[in-house]
């Protein structure tokens, strides 16, 4: 039995050494409050915790025999760490093709923008026409402002591209500029809580009040604008002379 424990604990250390060293990167550079939250990565991190970190290591225990042959043993944990790397690498795929790139502010709302909502051909334009915000696979997430263009008949094809469920600005960061200089706008977007009509908050204004009064904000003053993702969406909270955001409150518990 001892020698089965010792298996496990090596096995153990190794998968959550590995585990570690591939979230923690992740989540350092680009999975940070509130991007792990509005990109729903907690749906994949426990799969790979489920297999790394308890079926890998719980298998070991139970074929570490200490009168089986030495080759075979090791062929058996080598079948084992095989499969526990193959799923860590897909979740790492995962995470890494869904990683946020941007929190766009546009028209009347904030936006998660992923790396996996733009397309090969925008990231082409961009980084033709507006280098300065184009992503590249180093890229961290970073605040943008992300206005529709001046010219009538590009701004009405976007529109209508996202009325109809297609590609939005926000996946176009050609058409990208600098969080200061939305600044303005975004203050003149600024709402009392109450006065936030964003559909997946329905009935939830009471609740966001009470935790702003918590926080110490006024619910009533124009301080905020909603945050949207791929879960639900967040209430943020601004310092309405500096247009500092102040916090990122939740509605769905």
């Amino acid at each position: 039995m001892r020698f089965r424990f010792q298996a496990f604990a090596l096995h153990l250390l190794g998968s959550a050494s590995a585990l570690a060293l591939v979230l923690g990167g992740l989540y350092l550079g680009w999975y940070r409050w509130p991007g792990w939250y509005l990109t729903g990565a907690l749906q994949v991190a426990p799969i790979l915790v489920g297999v790394d970190l308890v079926l890998g290591p719980l298998l070991t225990f139970l074929i570490a025999n200490p009168a089986k042959p030495r080759r075979e043993l090791a062929r058996d944990i080598g079948v084992i760490v095989a499969v526990q790397l193959a799923a860590l690498g897909y979740g790492a795929h995962t995470l890494w093709a869904g990683r946020p790139l941007y929190y766009a502010f546009s028209v009347d709302r904030l936006q998660i923008v992923q790396a996996s909502d733009l397309s090969a051909q925008e990231i082409a334009l961009a980084r033709r026409s507006n280098p300065a915000f184009a992503p590249y696979w180093h890229s961290l997430p970073r605040w943008v402002w992300a206005p529709l263009p001046d010219a009538p008949a590009e701004r009405a094809r976007i529109i209508a591209s996202a009325q109809a469920g297609g590609d939005d600005v926000i996946d176009m960061p050609r058409y990208f500029r600098s969080w200061d200089s939305g600044l303005g706008v975004l203050r003149g977007q600024l709402r009392p809580v109450a006065q936030q009509q964003d559909i997946r908050l329905y009935r939830k204004q009471a609740l966001l009040a009470l935790r702003m009064r918590q926080r110490g904000f006024v619910p009533d003053q124009a301080a905020t604008l909603i945050l949207t993702g791929r879960s639900a969406p967040l209430l943020a909270v601004f310092d309405p002379a500096a247009v500092r955001v102040r916090a990122f409150l939740r509605a769905d518990q």
